[in-house]
């Protein structure tokens, strides 16, 4: 559990435990509850999210060359931070190369299953991916969980931190209200390698599939969401809070999946595609 759960935890108005008991027991520091992360500038909230739209056209592009693309556009801006902006997005070029993953080493990477698989009908395959959401003032991360076949958005959670909690959350949902699927693909994110998030695959009876590495391609479909919600919503809104992103995200998200027709799907929403197959 991370320090900041561990921190929600606490309950200041506790009559029987001191704050000081609590936090021993929760192995946080007293002085942690009064902790404020220094949030980025504004300056680099701007820059955050030029990145994000460039990375949504040249997803190969790791941070020397993100550096190259805004020198030659008139921003005087340094590889390191370039670098280190991407990586608190969650962003990494496309094709292998040094520092742009960001697996967990400790943690076991499955082979992909999905390489020359037809996949031809609803809940045969479900997927799943983390994407980086600019605020006016900050930014949260949104994770999607998306039927292959029909496109259909099953479940949805945003987060202020990239741990796994919001990523289970969402898993927890999709398979209490659609059933399992045969196969549940994601990319190498450690979200999605960790032992919780496997585990819930596993015990489902699911077979779990990775992308290669650096292959965004193998995950097609749902790179292809992450940049219709962000030009068709996001990116027109600059929403000022997280509550008016969830609020933005919910309406956009309604509208894919009921009203969006997709011509893959012979003209259906992803909904009409998704229950004409499943009822």
């Amino acid at each position: 559990m991370s320090k900041q759960r561990r921190r929600a935890l606490v309950e200041k108005a506790q009559p029987q435990l001191s704050l000081s008991h609590q936090c021993t027991l929760l192995g946080i520091s007293r002085g942690s509850l009064y902790y404020k992360a220094k949030g980025e500038s504004d300056f680099n909230l701007q820059l955050m999210r030029e990145i994000d739209e460039q990375y949504l056209n040249t997803p190969w592009y790791g941070a020397r060359q993100m550096m190259r693309h805004f020198n030659r556009n008139g921003h005087a801006v340094g590889r390191k931070r370039i670098r280190r902006l991407m990586r608190l997005m969650g962003l990494r070029a496309i094709a292998p190369g040094p520092e742009t993953s960001r697996k967990n080493k400790a943690h076991r990477i499955y082979p992909y299953l999905l390489r020359d698989l037809k996949v031809t009908r609803a809940n045969q395959v479900w997927c799943s991916d983390v994407t980086y959401i600019p605020l006016a003032h900050g930014f949260v991360y949104l994770v999607a969980i998306m039927d292959w076949h029909t496109r259909h958005v099953l479940a949805w959670r945003i987060s202020t931190t990239q741990d796994t909690h919001f990523c289970l959350e969402a898993l927890e949902d999709a398979l209490e209200r659609y059933g399992a699927p045969e196969i549940f693909n994601t990319d190498q994110g450690s979200q999605f390698t960790s032992k919780d998030w496997t585990d819930t695959i596993a015990d489902g009876g699911i077979q779990i599939s990775m992308d290669g590495k650096g292959q965004w391609v193998d995950n097609v479909f749902i790179e292809r969401l992450w940049r219709s919600l962000k030009y068709e919503c996001v990116y027109l809104n600059a929403f000022d809070s997280v509550r008016d992103a969830a609020t933005g995200i919910d309406d956009w998200m309604h509208y894919y999946n009921v009203e969006r027709p997709h011509s893959s799907l012979g003209d259906r929403t992803p909904a009409e595609a998704y229950w004409a197959q499943v009822a």
